[in-house]
């Protein structure tokens, strides 16, 4: 039997092991530790906590299901696959956008909608949230969509609370908004005139505070696009990003230069007159999202943002407004991949109760 001296040298970290590292091993190993609590064992989704932990051919099936609530003139249809089904939608933080397509895609799928004010309930006199869900859980609900400031409100969910509920992710602190990744990736698929391997994305903005930089990035890679371009103040950029397969750029104008997707990302109005960040007028001169730097991408690069934007300061009108933008259809989209998330998730929560593990 080996002693403690012979177990320490077998795990002895050599000198050649300080190779420059891949970054698309830390990617893997992040798939990997996220993916148990979200999928079956076959590998059906269960939970939609972020789109770590998902591998190419599961992204992929989100999209395709996506593609099935698009008629033959691309228009939305009301499927009833949640038809008996209760949806909670947990907002513990605000938000119109996202609580609004959550609602269309629900309604749209025929299932029972409960919006729990969250702001005049029992967690703000003192109930705990394990407690709450619990009461909730308690009502037949079959689906929690949850919405916290705490990043990994969802996986506790999921993994320590309500795992017999399908628990879907609509956004948790700086960590992760899947659903909007998603919704961004089906929007690429749509209109791109090229592959998913064959892009370069440029991303823009306050990356380090952005949990939908943090999702589309991951979706990204999954889906094999090898140039992901990213520029912020550095005051407004994670330290370290490059190990997560990105390209840190200082100059805008290099940084959208021949790329196929600019994608703007919003800038709180608190970062601004703040040591984070100078004044608006300082963002637009340097990160702006202008008519010259979008003539600097591909003639048919796509122009993305997942709003709400700030006009002058992000983006010009002109830009946002203009036939490269898909922001509207951004937004359509999220219906779509929020339905499918939805059905997925619901489906795979069924397997799971019926296989008795």
């Amino acid at each position: 039997m080996p002693n403690a001296t012979d177990s320490h040298a077998t795990n002895k970290v050599s000198p050649s092991d300080y190779v420059k590292f891949d970054p698309s091993t830390i990617h893997e190993r992040l798939n990997t530790s996220l993916s148990r609590p979200q999928l079956n064992a076959d590998g059906s989704i269960r939970h939609f906590l972020g789109v770590e932990g998902l591998n190419k051919a599961q992204l992929q099936s989100i999209i395709t299901k996506a593609e099935t609530f698009f008629d033959d003139k691309g228009l939305l249809v009301n499927r009833p696959e949640l038809e008996g089904c209760t949806v909670m939608n947990l907002f513990f933080e605000p938000s119109t956008r996202t609580r609004t397509t959550f609602e269309v895609a629900e309604k749209r799928l025929g299932a029972n909608v409960l919006n729990i004010d969250i702001a005049r309930s029992s967690t703000k006199k003192g109930e705990s949230l394990r407690d709450t869900l619990w009461n909730l859980q308690a009502m037949t609900a079959d689906i929690f969509v949850v919405r916290h400031s705490a990043s990994g409100a969802a996986h506790f969910m999921a993994t320590e609370v309500t795992p017999n509920i399908a628990i879907i992710n609509g956004g948790d602190g700086w960590h992760a908004h899947p659903t909007q990744g998603m919704l961004d990736m089906l929007t690429i698929h749509r209109n791109a005139p090229r592959p998913f391997e064959e892009l370069s994305v440029a991303i823009i903005g306050d990356i380090k505070h952005s949990r939908v930089a943090r999702s589309d990035i991951s979706a990204l890679q999954t889906l094999g696009v090898k140039d992901i371009r990213v520029i912020a103040p550095r005051t407004l950029l994670p330290k370290g990003i490059e190990r997560f397969g990105v390209t840190v750029y200082e100059d805008i104008d290099q940084c959208v230069s021949d790329c196929d997707v600019i994608m703007g990302l919003r800038i709180q109005n608190e970062r601004i007159d703040s040591p984070l960040l100078s004044s608006s007028n300082e963002y637009y001169k340097h990160y702006g999202i202008t008519p010259a730097r979008v003539a600097r991408a591909k003639p048919d690069a796509l122009i993305m943002h997942p709003g709400p934007m700030n006009r002058g300061i992000e983006i010009a009108s002109s830009v946002a407004d203009g036939p490269q933008s898909v922001i509207l259809e951004q937004v359509s989209n999220g219906v779509a991949i929020r339905m499918a998330v939805l059905s997925l998730a619901m489906q795979g929560q069924r397997a799971y109760q019926a296989s008795g593990l």
